[in-house]
């Protein structure tokens, strides 16, 4: 399990790595075809700024080489905000005190009918908060079914399951799951997470072990920027990375770098990333993984993602809403934090498009699926 790799990663001595890198360092990682670990803290050290065209331009290649003149599109859909956990930063905080929501099934197929009006989405994201008692496998399958009807991709943001709860999904037409492991610092991690099962450190982070194992055809990774140092932590997650592409070799990957936002908490971040830091980062990713799906979502504003979206990144949400119910059955929930790209789908597809991109509606077919 990777928590027992990670153990040797000392967190103050990567910082201490990444701060010490010099231009010569970047250099040298740009120029290569396969910079590694020591080359991707390069390429997010404060001394790679200075390069942000040359990165952007290298990107740029790979991403054209890799995956061509294509973003995918996809939309999240929440079917429910009941939450045991107590994240300090999250609006779904089981202290917050507002009605939860738990859709039901005639309920999920109406979000699935007013999402199929937006556009011709077949990429859908179900997300859920983590409650096992109301929102366990049984609760996610049925789900599955009822959406399979109206998507050909199906993928999954929910509290981590155990193994033959992944491969009870998968047989059920499962496609892809999605885990925010959030921060790789260990000791930290429980200040943000005091109580529920997401307090389990190595329960989350050993959560991709047991995707693989399951046969996951897809697994997103992410970290919350906006907790700890956001270069350690990405490169926690590289390292992370490279160990589930040696384990889990038939798999896909993606990843996501969420910049924090305001939510019902209050929660202030710890770190500001800016977006010349976000567009480093990300440039930073192509350039160490030619092959990952980089995914950027409307957490971010619109001028930042139409110019990523011809630079590195390979897919994008287009007119989310963040609370349970939220397209057609409790348009008034309460949100997990707020989109700050409200831009209707159509008008995302026309600007990825002046961008010089095409636009992909459907990446994966159910005839692909194992029944």
């Amino acid at each position: 399990m990777f928590s027992e790799e990670l153990k040797q990663y000392d967190w103050d001595a990567t910082t201490a790595q990444i701060n010490a890198m010099t231009a010569a360092d970047v250099r040298r990682a740009l120029s290569s075809p396969n910079p590694g670990i020591e080359g991707f803290m390069a390429l997010i050290s404060p001394a790679a700024a200075p390069f942000l065209e040359q990165m952007a331009a290298k990107s740029q290649a790979l991403t054209l080489e890799r995956f061509g003149k294509t973003i995918s599109m996809y939309i999240p859909m929440y079917i429910t905000n009941s939450c045991t956990n107590a994240c300090v930063y999250c609006g779904f905080n089981r202290h917050n005190k507002f009605k939860r929501v738990v859709l039901k099934p005639d309920e999920i197929e109406n979000e699935c009918k007013a999402i199929k009006k937006l556009g011709p989405f077949e990429n859908l994201l179900i997300v859920t908060g983590e409650n096992p008692v109301v929102a366990g496998v049984e609760y996610l399958s049925n789900a599955l079914k009822v959406c399979r009807k109206y998507f050909s991709n199906l993928s999954i943001e929910v509290m981590p399951l155990p193994t033959e709860g992944y491969a009870r999904l998968v047989e059920d037409g499962l496609n892809g799951v999605v885990c925010f492991q959030e921060t790789y610092h260990r000791d930290k991690y429980k200040t943000y997470h005091p109580a529920g099962q997401k307090s389990d450190f190595e329960w989350r982070v050993n959560g991709f072990d047991r995707m693989g194992t399951a046969g996951v055809h897809k697994i997103g990774m992410g970290i919350l920027i906006g907790l700890e140092d956001w270069r350690t932590d990405v490169t926690m997650m590289a390292r992370h990375l490279l160990y589930l592409r040696k384990k889990y070799w038939k798999t896909r990957y993606s990843v996501n770098f969420p910049r924090m936002r305001a939510s019902a908490s209050g929660y202030q971040p710890n770190v500001i990333m800016t977006d010349r830091e976000l567009a480093q980062l990300t440039f930073a990713f192509r350039i160490f993984d030619h092959d990952v799906d980089i995914s950027v979502s409307t957490r971010e504003l619109p001028d930042f993602r139409n110019h990523i979206c011809a630079l590195g990144a390979t897919s994008m949400s287009a007119g989310s809403k963040t609370e349970p119910g939220g397209y057609y059955t409790y348009p008034q929930a309460l949100e997990q934090f707020a989109v700050s790209d409200e831009r209707t789908p159509a008008e995302v597809t026309e600007a990825i498009r002046r961008a010089g991109r095409e636009v992909v509606w459907k990446d994966w077919d159910k005839v692909f699926d194992i029944v």
